[in-house]
């Protein structure tokens, strides 16, 4: 696992990555230099260019590292804003683009402010795993398909509206259950109980048991609604809802584990949040 700086001041990778993911965002200035006789394929070159010879500049390994990728992020963000305001038929492709770049910067960010000890590049999620790059990429190709050959169906506003509230409230969620978990939130599943861990009841875990996952759920399969691609929308809703329904099992091993009853009493009375999933069946 990559990781930062281990002697970086506190919130110092949290500033960084702010500092950079704004400067990325700053792609949202480029209509003016082609306004100014810039041709916009030129104005972009060279705007990347010289974003990544600043960074270059400005910070070395690791810090570069976090910067470019949190630069990276921004620059998608910004893309993602100028096509949202662009009235073509891309305009919920780039709703999508602010939603995904926000998703990924902010598991960062929220784990450098939360949880600084678990923080290492892969906070990121950026290399999730090889499944939810294909993921990703199949429902690029078949907004664009789709677009091209039958565009009417990427017009259908009030879908595209009701995922993005999917998108924002299972962002919200999610990032309301790393709050309020704390350090004891982990991107990785914990097979050992650090002395600091204690089981989280109270917040959105008052709610359901696995309010992070929850989050996770509705947003990715919002992602699709607001993209209005049907495909990936029923592939995206099977494939996340097995994800996580091996995953909570697993989870839920370790934390019966580590907490024995009280774990299951706490299991006994809240929900997993997740339709049709119930967690691992196992008493004391």
């Amino acid at each position: 696992m990559a990781g930062c700086a281990a002697r970086a001041p506190p919130g110092s990778e949290a500033r960084l990555s702010l500092a950079t993911f704004l400067l990325g965002a700053s792609v949202l200035a480029l209509p003016l230099l082609t306004r100014a006789g810039l041709q916009g394929r030129t104005g972009l070159a060279l705007y990347v260019a010289g974003l990544n010879a600043l960074l270059l500049l400005l910070y070395r390994p690791p810090r570069y590292q976090i910067a470019i990728r949190a630069c990276f992020l921004g620059f998608v963000f910004g893309c993602g804003v100028l096509l949202s305001v662009s009235q073509s038929s891309w305009t919920h492709f780039g709703w999508y683009m602010c939603s995904l770049s926000l998703f990924h910067y902010s598991e960062y960010l929220v784990t450098a402010v939360n949880n600084p000890k678990s923080l290492s590049l892969d906070s990121f999620l950026l290399n999730h795993s090889l499944e939810y790059t294909v993921a990703a990429l199949s429902s690029w190709i078949e907004f664009t398909l789709e677009n091209i050959f039958w565009p009417e169906l990427k017009q259908i506003t009030w879908l595209s509206i009701m995922g993005l509230l999917m998108v924002v409230f299972g962002e919200c969620l999610r990032k309301a259950a790393m709050f309020t978990a704390g350090s004891n939130f982990n991107h990785v599943v914990q097979n050992e109980k650090s002395d600091t861990h204690t089981l989280v009841t109270s917040g959105v875990y008052a709610w359901f048991r696995h309010p992070s996952y929850v989050g996770w759920f509705y947003w990715s399969i919002g992602t699709q609604v607001m993209l209005c691609n049907p495909i990936c929308g029923v592939g995206y809703a099977l494939t996340v809802w097995r994800f996580f329904r091996d995953r909570i099992e697993e989870e839920e091993i370790s934390l019966i584990h580590f907490f024995g009853e009280e774990y299951l009493e706490y299991k006994k009375r809240v929900p997993t949040g997740l339709p049709f999933i119930k967690g691992v069946k196992a008493d004391l």
